[in-house]
């Protein structure tokens, strides 16, 4: 099915198109730009590119109890989703369901290829996490992607089998008392885990262990635990892990460092780009190392260009049309005729200094540069956070690291003078 989905790409995304536009021409959104018809040309030429601010007082209506056959979609509204870290409501439907399910058995017959069925030689030991899910004026369920998937049926059916935390570890609200009890779930199936994850590498960086001697199981993790360093440690507690699954791009880069650290050689695996607007791809090299490194027109899926950037529009069964997701992605080849990409970063993350803007790659890039002056010296830059300090003139930013020391590092302190350095590579960049 992958082979045929990627030879086959423009052919596929047209008629996916032609469908779309056949169910939902005659809304009330799409009505007065398409005046009932539904030909691609008159999408591309008279639909305009939309960012969320303007689909959602459609989307508010519907969430407020408004049939939604007569406002962006011809299929009724199961529940709404949230998306990019403020509560936008995104439209979901029961084929969203049906797609997610095809998605998801694309996205394991990579995971297959590469790491065979590790569902048969043991069990996933995933920190997974939920938030709060709330109810819109018409009944309708709103919750995060992860949320929606976790308190599913299905997943509930496979978990014991398939996972070492329990459904009631999962669905607690209260972060720390969830992490330590899914940790210890895995500890104590420590034999069994061949697969560790979370949705975001900082989750995995969060779990920390904190036991108490206990029995012979627990007398070894804290030999483990006790040793000098730390370096390895993943491996050692966990000795039969493949890999380490989780989104390790973008924003997350940052962590990457201190994560390989921790796991002794077991490969970062990012196996899938996906977002609460839709499922966008599988990542057919799931081993191959990240690199950390503009059309103005709107360009078709097909015709992108290797070593370009572009921001990611799309046109969804849900009632998204042309819509700006805000994601930037660099296309790094070709698989058959559908380009692999990589996550650079959103669109709309930046740091702003007057009219100065600099976007979450730029300052990415500078990171990574800089910090190549303090890893000789014994450091791991472990994490990092900014922002725009306009309270004197001239504006300027306010850059925090955290620094890890090495093994070996003989509680050697860093020389003020180096941090000076890597201020000045900062500014050069």
């Amino acid at each position: 099915m992958l082979e045929e989905l990627t030879t086959n790409a423009q052919q596929i995304q047209d008629h996916l198109l032609c469908e779309i536009l056949g169910r939902n021409a005659g809304t009330e959104y799409l009505r007065r730009f398409l005046h009932g018809q539904t030909h691609k040309q008159l999408l591309e030429t008279n639909v305009p590119i939309v960012a969320y601010e303007h689909l959602k007082p459609y989307i508010h209506r519907i969430a407020n109890g408004e049939a939604s056959l007569d406002v962006l979609l011809a299929e009724p509204v199961a529940g709404t989703g949230t998306s990019g870290g403020q509560p936008k409501l995104i439209p979901f439907t029961s084929e969203t369901t049906n797609k997610t399910a095809i998605f998801n058995n694309l996205y394991r017959s990579v995971m297959l290829k590469h790491f065979g069925d590790i569902n048969q030689v043991g069990k996933r030991m995933e920190l997974m996490f939920v938030k709060p899910e709330v109810e819109t004026p018409s009944s309708l369920k709103a919750s995060a992607v992860s949320t929606r998937s976790f308190k599913g049926s299905g997943f509930r059916a496979i978990l014991p089998k398939l996972y070492t935390s329990p459904f009631e570890a999962i669905i607690c609200l209260d972060a720390k008392q969830s992490i330590y009890c899914q940790l210890l779930c895995g500890l104590i199936q420590r034999d069994e885990v061949v697969m560790i994850g979370s949705v975001f590498a900082s989750g995995v960086l969060r779990a920390s262990v904190i036991l108490k001697p206990n029995p012979e199981l627990a007398d070894l993790i804290e030999n483990l635990c006790s040793c000098k360093s730390w370096e390895g440690i993943i491996r050692k507690l966990w000795p039969r892990t493949k890999y380490i699954g989780t989104i390790c791009t973008g924003a997350m880069i940052q962590y990457t460092a201190e994560l390989e650290f921790y796991c002794g050689g077991i490969p970062l695996v990012s196996g899938f780009y996906a977002c609460s607007e839709g499922a966008v791809g599988v990542n057919l090299e799931p081993l191959k190392t990240k690199s950390s490194d503009g059309d103005t027109e709107p360009v078709e899926l097909v015709n992108v260009k290797p070593g370009q950037c572009y921001e990611l529009l799309i046109t969804s069964s849900t009632g998204l049309y042309r819509y700006r997701v805000g994601d930037i992605l660099m296309v790094t080849g070709f698989h058959n005729n559908t380009p692999q990409f990589r996550f650079v970063g959103r669109e709309n993350v930046a740091l702003g200094v007057d009219v100065e803007r600099t976007s979450e790659a730029d300052l990415l890039k500078a990171m990574t540069e800089a910090k190549t002056l303090v890893d000789p010296l014994g450091f791991i830059l472990t994490r990092y956070t900014s922002y725009g300090d306009t309270c004197s003139t001239p504006g300027h930013y306010v850059i925090f690291w955290e620094l890890k020391a090495k093994e070996g590092n003989n509680g050697k302190e860093l020389d003020p003078k180096v941090m000076e350095e890597c201020c000045s590579g900062i500014e050069d960049l």
